[in-house]
């Protein structure tokens, strides 16, 4: 148990603690469960901590360390110890010195304002917490309406890209037949003119024929030189 108190020594609040070493409220805390958890001991009201100057320092060493946080509170226990050696044991306990407390109106009025702040910091703390969880639901808020509005836009692309990609589709489509048949118009128009040809070849082919059976029947009616001619061609 720690026995260095010094008479008349000033006791700080939490607040004021924070406002001294330049941190908040909360860190004040943190940094002080790290000292605890490494051996180091406060001045106790039940749970509550009662802040001196020593502690002060303390709390400076960690806030200023390079050194892990848990490894600057084992070295700052050290420091202690080898500065509790330096008092007298005495029985004076903390309860002890809030009992005398009240009947010196002057101790009695600064351990209400140590009360006080306490209290005040308890509320900052609390103002705090609230102020955090409503900031806290404005973000998980906002982090909702943007993954909304992501989906939304995700599911608005898909659908426009499978929109094209069927207009697409389709119009190769359109452009595939349309081509086809344009294919076959022409392959139409091929046979036509083959069948004309045909038919026109034939019919010379038959006014050929018709033209050489005439002239054979000339010739075949005709005497004298010609059809010794033909004749000869006959041989």
């Amino acid at each position: 148990m720690r026995h260095d108190i010094q008479p008349n020594e000033r006791a700080f609040s939490t607040k004021e603690v924070a406002e001294e070493v330049g941190i908040a409220t909360t860190t004040v805390r943190r940094y002080g469960q790290i000292l605890e958890r490494n051996g180091y001991e406060f001045f106790k009201d039940g749970d509550r901590r009662i802040f001196v100057a020593s502690d002060i320092e303390a709390l400076k060493e960690i806030r200023d360390t390079d050194l892990p946080q848990d490894e600057q509170a084992r070295i700052v226990v050290e420091e202690q110890k080898e500065k509790l050696k330096g008092y007298t044991e005495t029985a004076l306990t903390v309860s002890d010195t809030y009992s005398s407390a009240l009947g010196n109106p002057g101790q009695t009025e600064e351990l209400l304002k140590l009360l006080a702040g306490e209290l005040a910091a308890s509320r900052e703390m609390n103002v705090q917490l609230k102020q955090d969880m409503a900031e806290l639901k404005n973000t998980v808020s906002r982090l909702q309406q943007d993954h909304h509005v992501i989906s939304s836009g995700v599911g608005n692309f898909s659908q426009k890209t499978h929109t094209k990609l069927d207009r697409m589709m389709e119009d190769q489509k359109q452009q595939y037949e349309e081509m086809l048949e344009r294919e076959k118009e022409k392959s139409d128009l091929l046979k036509e003119e083959l069948q004309t040809m045909r038919a026109e070849q034939k019919q010379e082919w038959q006014a050929q024929n018709d033209f050489n059976r005439r002239l054979e029947v000339t010739v075949k009616n005709t005497k004298g030189p010609w059809e010794k001619l033909f004749s000869l061609f006959r041989k």
